[in-house]
Protein backbone atom coordinates (compact mmCIF):
# COMPACT_ATOMS: atom_id res chain seq x y z
CA UNK A 1 0.00 0.00 0.00
CA UNK A 2 0.75 3.62 -0.46
CA UNK A 3 0.14 5.14 3.15
CA UNK A 4 0.20 9.36 3.20
CA UNK A 5 0.04 11.13 6.18
CA UNK A 6 -0.89 14.33 6.61
CA UNK A 7 1.00 16.02 9.95
CA UNK A 8 0.63 19.49 11.10
CA UNK A 9 4.44 20.24 11.35
CA UNK A 10 7.14 16.92 11.54
CA UNK A 11 9.76 19.63 12.15
CA UNK A 12 9.10 20.09 15.63
CA UNK A 13 8.56 18.51 19.14
CA UNK A 14 5.26 16.64 20.70
CA UNK A 15 3.58 13.46 21.27
CA UNK A 16 1.52 13.65 17.82
CA UNK A 17 4.44 13.71 15.94
CA UNK A 18 6.79 11.19 17.81
CA UNK A 19 3.99 8.80 17.90
CA UNK A 20 3.80 9.53 13.83
CA UNK A 21 7.13 8.88 13.10
CA UNK A 22 7.19 5.88 15.33
CA UNK A 23 3.79 4.30 13.09
CA UNK A 24 5.05 5.90 9.79
CA UNK A 25 8.33 4.26 10.14
CA UNK A 26 7.53 0.72 11.04
CA UNK A 27 4.94 0.73 8.11
CA UNK A 28 7.84 1.91 5.95
CA UNK A 29 9.43 -1.84 5.99
CA UNK A 30 6.47 -3.34 4.41
CA UNK A 31 4.27 -0.31 2.32
CA UNK A 32 5.51 2.72 0.51
CA UNK A 33 5.00 5.47 3.61
CA UNK A 34 5.15 9.35 3.12
CA UNK A 35 4.74 12.23 5.77
CA UNK A 36 3.35 15.41 4.43
CA UNK A 37 4.05 18.18 6.95
CA UNK A 38 1.89 21.22 6.36
CA UNK A 39 4.81 23.92 8.29
CA UNK A 40 8.76 23.43 7.81
CA UNK A 41 10.22 25.90 10.26
CA UNK A 42 13.98 24.21 10.43
CA UNK A 43 16.16 22.32 7.71
CA UNK A 44 16.15 18.87 9.36
CA UNK A 45 13.40 17.61 11.80
CA UNK A 46 14.36 17.64 15.43
CA UNK A 47 13.28 14.05 16.45
CA UNK A 48 15.42 12.74 13.28
CA UNK A 49 13.50 11.69 10.15
CA UNK A 50 11.94 8.31 10.20
CA UNK A 51 13.57 5.51 8.36
CA UNK A 52 12.61 4.53 4.74
CA UNK A 53 9.73 7.10 4.80
CA UNK A 54 9.17 10.29 2.20
CA UNK A 55 8.57 13.40 4.02
CA UNK A 56 7.69 16.46 2.19
CA UNK A 57 6.22 20.03 3.13
CA UNK A 58 3.64 22.43 1.45
CA UNK A 59 4.07 25.87 3.32
CA UNK A 60 8.17 26.84 3.78
CA UNK A 61 8.25 28.95 7.01
CA UNK A 62 12.70 28.70 6.85
CA UNK A 63 13.75 32.30 6.64
CA UNK A 64 16.61 32.05 4.65
CA UNK A 65 14.54 29.35 2.29
CA UNK A 66 14.66 30.29 -1.58
CA UNK A 67 10.56 28.84 -1.46
CA UNK A 68 10.48 31.13 1.69
CA UNK A 69 6.27 31.55 2.26
CA UNK A 70 5.81 33.71 5.06
CA UNK A 71 5.40 37.06 2.86
CA UNK A 72 3.17 35.47 0.51
CA UNK A 73 -0.13 37.72 0.94
CA UNK A 74 -2.64 34.49 1.29
CA UNK A 75 -0.51 33.88 3.96
CA UNK A 76 -1.70 36.60 6.29
CA UNK A 77 -5.32 35.68 5.51
CA UNK A 78 -7.44 33.06 7.93
CA UNK A 79 -8.08 30.12 6.79
CA UNK A 80 -11.92 28.73 5.47
CA UNK A 81 -11.17 25.09 5.39
CA UNK A 82 -9.45 24.22 8.69
CA UNK A 83 -11.74 24.61 11.49
CA UNK A 84 -11.35 27.84 13.77
CA UNK A 85 -12.77 25.50 16.69
CA UNK A 86 -9.14 23.47 16.39
CA UNK A 87 -6.44 25.29 18.84
CA UNK A 88 -4.21 25.80 16.31
CA UNK A 89 -6.59 27.62 13.36
CA UNK A 90 -4.86 30.94 13.91
CA UNK A 91 -1.35 29.21 12.52
CA UNK A 92 -3.50 28.38 8.99
CA UNK A 93 -4.55 30.33 6.66
CA UNK A 94 -5.44 30.88 2.91
CA UNK A 95 -2.62 29.64 2.06
CA UNK A 96 -2.92 26.17 3.85
CA UNK A 97 -6.04 25.86 2.50
CA UNK A 98 -4.52 26.57 -1.17
CA UNK A 99 -1.66 24.13 -0.61
CA UNK A 100 -3.59 21.21 1.33
CA UNK A 101 -6.07 21.42 -1.26
CA UNK A 102 -3.43 21.31 -3.74
CA UNK A 103 -2.07 17.81 -2.29
CA UNK A 104 -5.24 16.33 -1.71
CA UNK A 105 -6.61 16.57 -5.14
CA UNK A 106 -3.57 15.42 -6.83
CA UNK A 107 -2.42 12.53 -4.07
CA UNK A 108 -1.33 9.08 -5.62
CA UNK A 109 -1.85 7.18 -2.30
CA UNK A 110 -4.37 4.08 -0.98
CA UNK A 111 -4.69 5.75 2.55
CA UNK A 112 -4.80 9.12 3.26
CA UNK A 113 -4.38 10.01 6.91
CA UNK A 114 -5.15 12.90 8.96
CA UNK A 115 -3.52 13.53 12.73
CA UNK A 116 -5.44 16.05 14.16
CA UNK A 117 -9.22 17.34 13.57
CA UNK A 118 -8.31 20.36 11.08
CA UNK A 119 -6.49 18.10 9.14
CA UNK A 120 -8.67 15.48 9.11
CA UNK A 121 -11.85 18.15 8.34
CA UNK A 122 -9.62 18.71 5.05
CA UNK A 123 -9.13 15.23 4.45
CA UNK A 124 -12.85 14.74 4.30
CA UNK A 125 -13.73 17.81 2.42
CA UNK A 126 -10.95 18.01 -0.21
CA UNK A 127 -9.46 14.39 -0.93
CA UNK A 128 -9.99 13.25 -4.06
CA UNK A 129 -12.32 10.14 -4.86
CA UNK A 130 -10.28 7.03 -4.57
CA UNK A 131 -8.07 7.19 -2.09
CA UNK A 132 -9.56 5.82 1.60
CA UNK A 133 -9.80 8.73 4.36
CA UNK A 134 -8.61 7.76 8.06
CA UNK A 135 -8.55 10.67 10.81
CA UNK A 136 -6.49 9.92 13.72
CA UNK A 137 -7.49 11.53 17.00
CA UNK A 138 -4.38 12.55 19.44
CA UNK A 139 -6.74 14.10 21.58
CA UNK A 140 -10.56 13.14 22.93
CA UNK A 141 -13.57 14.06 21.97
CA UNK A 142 -14.04 15.69 25.33
CA UNK A 143 -11.30 17.75 25.26
CA UNK A 144 -12.60 19.98 21.78
CA UNK A 145 -15.19 22.72 22.33
CA UNK A 146 -18.49 22.61 21.32
CA UNK A 147 -17.41 24.72 18.12
CA UNK A 148 -15.24 21.67 17.24
CA UNK A 149 -17.30 19.02 18.09
CA UNK A 150 -20.25 19.95 15.60
CA UNK A 151 -17.74 20.56 12.41
CA UNK A 152 -16.80 16.86 13.43
CA UNK A 153 -20.17 15.76 13.49
CA UNK A 154 -20.64 17.39 9.92
CA UNK A 155 -17.37 16.59 8.62
CA UNK A 156 -16.35 13.43 9.65
CA UNK A 157 -19.31 11.05 8.01
CA UNK A 158 -17.23 11.53 4.92
CA UNK A 159 -14.43 10.10 6.50
CA UNK A 160 -13.83 6.14 6.11
CA UNK A 161 -12.90 5.82 9.60
CA UNK A 162 -11.56 7.52 12.97
CA UNK A 163 -8.93 5.88 15.08
CA UNK A 164 -8.60 6.90 18.50
CA UNK A 165 -5.81 5.84 20.93
CA UNK A 166 -8.01 4.56 23.67
CA UNK A 167 -11.25 2.01 23.73
CA UNK A 168 -13.01 4.78 26.34
CA UNK A 169 -12.70 7.71 23.60
CA UNK A 170 -13.75 5.13 20.74
CA UNK A 171 -16.62 4.73 22.86
CA UNK A 172 -17.26 8.02 22.90
CA UNK A 173 -17.06 8.72 19.41
CA UNK A 174 -19.57 5.90 18.95
CA UNK A 175 -22.28 6.88 20.96
CA UNK A 176 -21.81 10.64 21.20
CA UNK A 177 -21.40 11.43 17.42
CA UNK A 178 -23.90 10.11 14.29
CA UNK A 179 -21.08 8.67 11.84
CA UNK A 180 -22.84 6.06 10.05
CA UNK A 181 -20.64 3.74 7.75
CA UNK A 182 -17.45 5.23 9.70
CA UNK A 183 -15.64 2.31 11.40
CA UNK A 184 -14.22 3.69 14.62
CA UNK A 185 -10.93 1.63 16.32
CA UNK A 186 -9.13 2.35 19.21
CA UNK A 187 -5.26 2.05 18.31
CA UNK A 188 -3.08 3.38 21.10
CA UNK A 189 0.36 5.20 20.26
CA UNK A 190 3.52 3.58 20.17
CA UNK A 191 7.24 3.55 21.96
CA UNK A 192 10.23 1.76 20.75
CA UNK A 193 12.39 -0.36 22.95
CA UNK A 194 14.82 1.63 24.38
CA UNK A 195 18.33 2.33 23.43
CA UNK A 196 19.42 1.84 27.10
CA UNK A 197 19.51 -0.96 29.69
CA UNK A 198 16.42 -0.72 31.96
CA UNK A 199 16.14 0.62 35.35
CA UNK A 200 18.05 -1.96 37.99
CA UNK A 201 15.56 0.32 40.49
CA UNK A 202 18.57 0.70 42.90
CA UNK A 203 18.41 4.52 42.53
CA UNK A 204 17.09 6.17 44.83
CA UNK A 205 15.08 9.17 42.18
CA UNK A 206 11.52 9.34 41.22
CA UNK A 207 11.16 11.06 37.74
CA UNK A 208 8.23 13.08 35.96
CA UNK A 209 7.97 14.38 32.35
CA UNK A 210 5.80 16.68 30.14
CA UNK A 211 5.04 20.19 29.87
CA UNK A 212 5.14 22.19 32.40
CA UNK A 213 1.43 22.98 31.88
CA UNK A 214 -1.40 23.71 34.53
CA UNK A 215 -3.08 19.96 33.19
CA UNK A 216 0.05 18.15 34.44
CA UNK A 217 -0.83 19.17 38.34
CA UNK A 218 3.11 19.44 39.37
CA UNK A 219 2.08 21.46 41.94
CA UNK A 220 0.37 18.15 43.11
CA UNK A 221 3.11 16.41 42.62
CA UNK A 222 5.55 19.01 44.58
CA UNK A 223 2.72 18.76 47.51
CA UNK A 224 3.20 14.99 47.78
CA UNK A 225 6.98 14.11 46.90
CA UNK A 226 6.90 16.71 50.37
CA UNK A 227 4.98 14.31 52.45
CA UNK A 228 7.68 11.74 50.93
CA UNK A 229 10.51 13.65 52.11
CA UNK A 230 9.57 13.85 55.88
CA UNK A 231 9.73 9.92 55.43
CA UNK A 232 12.36 9.11 53.22
CA UNK A 233 14.65 12.19 53.33
CA UNK A 234 16.94 10.10 51.00
CA UNK A 235 14.73 10.22 48.17
CA UNK A 236 14.67 12.86 45.22
CA UNK A 237 12.37 13.90 42.29
CA UNK A 238 13.39 15.06 38.98
CA UNK A 239 10.97 17.10 36.75
CA UNK A 240 11.66 16.92 33.10
CA UNK A 241 10.08 19.46 30.79
CA UNK A 242 9.70 23.09 29.09
CA UNK A 243 7.11 25.57 30.08
CA UNK A 244 4.78 27.91 27.92
CA UNK A 245 6.07 31.04 26.49
CA UNK A 246 5.85 32.91 29.50
CA UNK A 247 7.59 30.49 32.05
CA UNK A 248 4.73 31.08 34.64
CA UNK A 249 3.98 27.36 35.20
CA UNK A 250 7.84 27.42 35.74
CA UNK A 251 7.84 30.13 38.17
CA UNK A 252 4.84 29.11 40.15
CA UNK A 253 7.01 25.80 41.09
CA UNK A 254 9.87 26.94 41.83
CA UNK A 255 7.85 29.35 44.45
CA UNK A 256 6.30 26.03 45.77
CA UNK A 257 9.77 24.14 45.65
CA UNK A 258 11.40 26.85 47.59
CA UNK A 259 7.88 27.64 49.61
CA UNK A 260 7.81 23.48 50.67
CA UNK A 261 11.64 23.87 51.95
CA UNK A 262 12.81 21.15 48.75
CA UNK A 263 15.18 22.72 46.99
CA UNK A 264 17.69 19.66 47.75
CA UNK A 265 14.86 17.64 47.10
CA UNK A 266 13.11 18.95 43.76
CA UNK A 267 15.08 19.67 40.75
CA UNK A 268 13.37 21.21 37.80
CA UNK A 269 15.66 20.04 35.12
CA UNK A 270 14.26 21.34 31.81
CA UNK A 271 13.58 19.69 28.42
CA UNK A 272 15.35 16.11 27.54
CA UNK A 273 15.71 15.09 24.28
CA UNK A 274 16.39 11.94 24.40
CA UNK A 275 14.84 10.89 27.28
CA UNK A 276 15.34 7.34 27.80
CA UNK A 277 19.01 7.93 29.50
CA UNK A 278 17.02 10.27 32.11
CA UNK A 279 14.39 7.74 33.26
CA UNK A 280 16.68 5.21 33.64
CA UNK A 281 18.20 7.24 36.14
CA UNK A 282 14.95 6.88 38.38
CA UNK A 283 13.19 4.05 40.18
CA UNK A 284 9.53 5.37 39.66
CA UNK A 285 7.78 7.60 37.14
CA UNK A 286 5.01 9.80 38.52
CA UNK A 287 2.48 11.23 36.72
CA UNK A 288 -0.26 13.51 38.10
CA UNK A 289 -2.37 15.01 35.44
CA UNK A 290 -6.15 15.67 35.78
CA UNK A 291 -6.42 14.47 32.04
CA UNK A 292 -4.07 12.69 29.51
CA UNK A 293 -5.59 11.66 26.69
CA UNK A 294 -3.18 8.55 26.09
CA UNK A 295 -0.25 9.35 28.07
CA UNK A 296 2.62 8.62 26.42
CA UNK A 297 5.31 9.23 28.60
CA UNK A 298 3.51 6.52 30.73
CA UNK A 299 4.60 3.89 28.47
CA UNK A 300 8.19 5.53 27.79
CA UNK A 301 9.04 4.57 32.03
CA UNK A 302 7.44 1.39 31.11
CA UNK A 303 9.42 0.88 28.45
CA UNK A 304 12.49 1.89 30.40
CA UNK A 305 11.51 -0.97 33.48
CA UNK A 306 10.42 1.96 35.90
CA UNK A 307 6.40 1.10 37.61
CA UNK A 308 4.36 4.51 37.01
CA UNK A 309 2.41 5.91 40.07
CA UNK A 310 -0.40 8.10 38.11
CA UNK A 311 -3.52 9.73 39.02
CA UNK A 312 -6.16 7.97 37.13
CA UNK A 313 -7.74 10.50 34.89
CA UNK A 314 -8.99 10.16 31.97
CA UNK A 315 -8.16 8.31 29.43
CA UNK A 316 -5.34 6.82 28.85
CA UNK A 317 -3.56 5.49 32.31
CA UNK A 318 -6.16 3.16 33.52
CA UNK A 319 -5.68 1.08 29.84
CA UNK A 320 -1.87 1.04 30.06
CA UNK A 321 -1.22 0.36 33.82
CA UNK A 322 -2.68 -2.31 35.65
CA UNK A 323 -3.29 -1.08 39.53
CA UNK A 324 -1.14 -2.93 42.02
CA UNK A 325 0.63 -4.65 39.17
CA UNK A 326 2.87 -2.65 37.32
CA UNK A 327 2.24 0.61 38.50
CA UNK A 328 -0.69 1.94 41.35
CA UNK A 329 -3.85 4.58 39.85
CA UNK A 330 -4.73 7.09 42.47
CA UNK A 331 -8.18 9.21 42.61
CA UNK A 332 -7.29 13.06 40.57
CA UNK A 333 -6.08 15.45 42.55
CA UNK A 334 -5.49 13.62 46.23
CA UNK A 335 -1.82 14.59 46.77
CA UNK A 336 -2.26 12.04 49.88
CA UNK A 337 -3.29 9.18 47.53
CA UNK A 338 -0.22 10.11 45.33
CA UNK A 339 2.26 10.11 48.26
CA UNK A 340 0.98 7.11 50.09
CA UNK A 341 1.43 5.07 46.72
CA UNK A 342 5.41 6.47 45.86
CA UNK A 343 5.90 5.58 49.70
CA UNK A 344 5.02 1.81 48.72
CA UNK A 345 7.03 1.49 45.81
CA UNK A 346 9.58 3.51 47.70
CA UNK A 347 9.40 1.74 50.95
CA UNK A 348 9.42 -1.85 49.29
CA UNK A 349 12.59 -2.90 47.55
CA UNK A 350 11.52 -5.91 46.49
CA UNK A 351 7.88 -5.10 45.39
CA UNK A 352 9.18 -2.27 43.78
CA UNK A 353 11.75 -4.65 41.28
CA UNK A 354 8.92 -6.65 40.36
CA UNK A 355 6.49 -4.04 39.38
CA UNK A 356 9.56 -2.20 37.52
CA UNK A 357 9.68 -5.85 35.75
CA UNK A 358 6.27 -6.49 35.17
CA UNK A 359 5.65 -2.42 33.50
CA UNK A 360 8.85 -3.58 30.93
CA UNK A 361 7.16 -6.60 30.38
CA UNK A 362 3.69 -5.25 30.14
CA UNK A 363 4.95 -2.00 27.51
CA UNK A 364 5.92 -4.34 25.15
CA UNK A 365 2.87 -4.19 23.63
CA UNK A 366 3.09 -0.91 22.83
CA UNK A 367 6.02 -1.67 20.20
CA UNK A 368 5.74 -0.12 16.83
CA UNK A 369 5.66 -3.14 15.40
CA UNK A 370 2.88 -4.46 16.95
CA UNK A 371 1.04 -1.34 16.55
CA UNK A 372 1.97 -0.94 12.88
CA UNK A 373 0.24 -4.43 12.27
CA UNK A 374 -3.29 -3.08 13.86
CA UNK A 375 -3.16 -0.37 11.26
CA UNK A 376 -1.78 -2.17 8.40
CA UNK A 377 -5.10 -4.26 8.99
CA UNK A 378 -7.37 -1.68 9.37
CA UNK A 379 -5.87 -0.21 5.97
CA UNK A 380 -6.00 -3.29 4.45
CA UNK A 381 -10.03 -4.16 5.10
CA UNK A 382 -10.26 -0.45 4.26
CA UNK A 383 -9.41 -0.63 0.83
CA UNK A 384 -10.62 -3.80 -0.21
CA UNK A 385 -14.05 -2.79 0.83
CA UNK A 386 -13.15 0.49 -0.66
CA UNK A 387 -13.36 4.56 0.19
CA UNK A 388 -16.41 6.18 1.28
CA UNK A 389 -17.93 7.62 -2.17
CA UNK A 390 -18.45 4.44 -3.23
CA UNK A 391 -19.14 1.82 -0.49
CA UNK A 392 -21.47 4.09 1.08
CA UNK A 393 -23.11 5.40 -2.33
CA UNK A 394 -22.56 8.95 -3.69
CA UNK A 395 -26.13 10.00 -2.49
CA UNK A 396 -24.92 10.12 0.88
CA UNK A 397 -21.63 11.17 0.35
CA UNK A 398 -23.47 14.61 -1.58
CA UNK A 399 -25.73 14.82 1.22
CA UNK A 400 -23.25 15.47 4.12
CA UNK A 401 -21.01 17.29 1.38
CA UNK A 402 -24.53 19.83 1.07
CA UNK A 403 -24.92 19.90 5.06
CA UNK A 404 -21.67 20.42 5.01
CA UNK A 405 -21.94 23.56 2.85
CA UNK A 406 -24.88 25.24 5.07
CA UNK A 407 -22.82 24.97 8.16
CA UNK A 408 -19.90 27.06 6.33
CA UNK A 409 -22.11 29.14 4.84
CA UNK A 410 -23.92 29.63 8.78
CA UNK A 411 -20.38 29.92 10.29
CA UNK A 412 -19.48 32.57 7.57
CA UNK A 413 -22.34 34.98 8.38
CA UNK A 414 -21.76 34.38 12.27
CA UNK A 415 -18.01 35.26 11.70
CA UNK A 416 -18.72 38.71 9.77
CA UNK A 417 -21.42 40.12 12.46
CA UNK A 418 -18.53 39.08 15.01
CA UNK A 419 -16.34 41.10 12.62
CA UNK A 420 -18.41 44.32 12.38
CA UNK A 421 -19.34 44.04 15.97
CA UNK A 422 -15.86 43.92 16.66
CA UNK A 423 -14.91 46.82 14.90
CA UNK A 424 -18.55 49.29 16.55
CA UNK A 425 -16.65 48.07 20.06
CA UNK A 426 -13.44 49.66 18.59
CA UNK A 427 -14.59 52.95 17.08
Amino acid sequence: MHISFLLHNAYGIGGTIRTTFNLAEALAARHDVEIVSVFRHRDEPTLGAPAGVTLKHLVDLRRHSPGYDGDHPDYQAPARVFPRGDGRWKQYSRLTDTRIAAHLRTVEADVVVGTRPGLNVHIARQTRRGPVRVGQEHLTLDSHGYRLRREIGFRYPLLDAVTTVTEADARSYRTRLKLPGVRIDAVPNSVPAPTVAPADSTAKWVVAAGRLTKVKRYDLLVEAFAKVVAARPDWRLRIYGSGDATGNERDALRALIEQRGLHNHVHLMGPANPLEPEWVKGSVAAVTSRLESFGMTIVEAMRCGLPVVSTDCPHGPREIIEDGVDGRLVPVGDADAVAEALLGLIQDDELRRRAGQAALAASRRFDPVRIAERHEALFAELVARGSGAASRGRGRDALHRARGAVLDAAYTARYRAADVLRKGKRA
